[in-house]
């Protein structure tokens, strides 16, 4: 006959009754209770709070205070201007943050492109980026090109 799941049954050992501190001599754990003898961590509700160090100044006290604080959710653009794309794509084309970093322009794309508007756009360029200033999707409409926001 197979085995029913009402026939299961812990291995010896695994599970193991709480010692109930408190509950007199004849629970085992009389007299004092597993908390030893005297002191202020065996007084009902003693003992004290994380990072105390028995009165000498805390670890936390000790060390320099930084000023301010580093915010996790800051997004890091890689930014390049119109004067630039200008030099990069003097007969027009397709600007990518791959085609940039091709040119050696940025060391690697881990980042997002950002177009800025510093400058004047002479051609006709398809500008496919992260994110535009206002100026900079103007002056490549303007100069007939496109924009395309990734």
């Amino acid at each position: 006959m197979a085995m029913q799941q009402h026939d299961l049954r812990a291995p010896s050992g695994a599970k193991k009754n709480r010692k109930r501190l408190g509950r007199g001599d004849s629970s085992g754990n009389g007299s004092f209770s597993g908390k030893g003898m005297k002191g202020q961590k065996s007084r009902s509700g003693g003992g004290v709070r994380p990072g105390f160090e028995g009165g000498q100044l805390p670890l936390i006290k000790r060390l320099p205070q930084m000023r301010g604080f580093k915010n996790v959710f800051k997004r890091y653009f890689n930014l390049v201007n119109i004067d630039e794309l200008n030099e990069l794509y003097p007969e027009g084309g397709d600007v990518t943050l791959e085609g940039l970093v091709q040119l050696g322009v940025f060391s690697k794309n881990d980042r997002q492109l950002k177009i800025l508007g510093r400058g004047e756009l002479t051609v006709s360029l398809n500008v496919s980026a992260h994110k535009f200033s206002q100026s900079a999707k103007d002056k490549i409409l303007a100069a007939g090109g496109k924009v395309l926001e990734i």
